[in-house]
């Protein structure tokens, strides 16, 4: 008989010192890890049945989570394996059996230097008001971005940090900073409930998991409004598309208040991806468009189309294209040029790129 608790601390162990990103369980499939992106099956395990899927899952559940799961059919939680790693899982059913996908989070929070992201991101910790996303693809480094620039606040600021995340990814150890972490169904019974109370914990910085609806959005803008520094996340690919995709999230007779509210408290859009290295392993390309006073008006006015032309002209402003920073990376040999194509929006415009700098 299959001690699955063993078995599963196995994969788990597997997962950390592989350094892969993910480990995903399912029916008809050896147990596989994500690494740098791609998935590798584990060889040495056996193909997993629907009695291993349910042993191994149910090995993860605690009994909250478990009628959570009953409940709904999918469930989000954090797992913590012995003190030596912490997990973001999300299970699931599929074809009527068990899966699950299991997001290892690093025990370490790194530095904006560590990850490799634009120092310019360094400005953001400080900041004492606005409002200030992180978007990209999931999977991508958006909650280790943010991550990063709290984790600096902390060791630099007397703050009042609340983060509201469904699950708690990243850890932070309290250092000049207060941090108050709160966990939607463990410490708040939902996400809106927790961002209707924020107001009231008198926070200075509050981060956002990520914003899911309108009421999360306009949450969100009105606590930069009201004098605090916000910072979010979207699955969305673009500074511009962002903005679209926030005003589009109300109703028309709505969109003129939310587009002005935007405008007066938008400071920044990272949008990011990480990207495969030459050398192995993944290094972050970002987009990053800071609000001065031509985007601010061509907010204003909805004329989102014409901000990519602004953030390819406000080099000196810190401000940088997608297709700039792949190009850079390109140059440097750290990514090649089929990457580069790859994840560029536009590789005609890479191309033409690469050939003037």
């Amino acid at each position: 008989m299959i001690d699955y608790k063993q078995k599963l601390n196995e994969l788990l162990l597997a997962t950390a010192t592989q350094k892969a990103s993910d480990l995903h369980i399912a029916v008809g499939r050896k147990p596989t890890l994500r690494i740098d992106g791609v998935l590798i099956p584990l060889q040495k395990e056996q193909v997993l049945t629907s009695e291993d899927t349910q042993g191994l899952i149910l090995e993860l559940l605690l009994p909250k989570i478990k009628e959570r799961f009953l409940k709904y059919g999918d469930v989000d939680f954090s797992y913590s394996f012995e003190d030596k790693a912490r997990f973001r899982v999300n299970v699931f059913f599929q074809r009527g059996f068990l899966a699950a996908s299991l997001r290892l989070i690093p025990a370490q929070i790194k530095s904006i230097e560590d990850l490799n992201l634009p120092l310019i991101l360094h400005d953001f910790a400080k900041l004492n008001q606005g409002f200030i996303l992180v978007v990209g693809p999931a999977g991508h480094g958006k909650s280790t971005t943010l991550a990063a620039i709290l984790d600096e606040i902390n060791h630099s600021r007397n703050e009042h940090i609340i983060t509201i995340e469904d699950p708690i990814e990243y850890l932070f150890v309290q250092d000049k900073s207060i941090i108050s972490q709160r966990e939607v169904t463990i410490d708040s019974p939902s996400f809106h409930r927790a961002l209707r109370s924020l107001l009231r914990q008198d926070p200075d910085v509050a981060m956002v998991g990520e914003m899911r609806d309108r009421e999360s959005i306009a949450t969100a803008m009105t606590a930069a409004e009201t004098g605090h520094l916000v910072f979010s996340t979207l699955h969305t690919n673009s500074a511009s598309q962002t903005i679209d995709r926030i005003i589009d999230s109300f109703p028309a007779d709505h969109q003129g208040q939310i587009t002005s509210q935007l405008a007066a408290t938008l400071v920044a859009i990272v949008s990011q991806r990480l990207v495969p290295r030459i050398d192995g392993g993944r290094i972050p390309v970002c987009e990053i468009m800071f609000v001065n006073s031509a985007i601010r008006n061509l907010i204003r006015e909805r004329k989102i189309f014409q901000i990519d032309l602004v953030i390819e002209t406000s080099l000196q402003e810190g401000m940088i294209t997608l297709n700039r920073s792949l190009a850079e990376l390109v140059k440097r040999k750290e990514i090649s040029l089929e990457i580069a194509e790859f994840y560029s929006t536009n590789p005609g415009e890479l191309r033409l790129l690469l050939e003037r700098i």
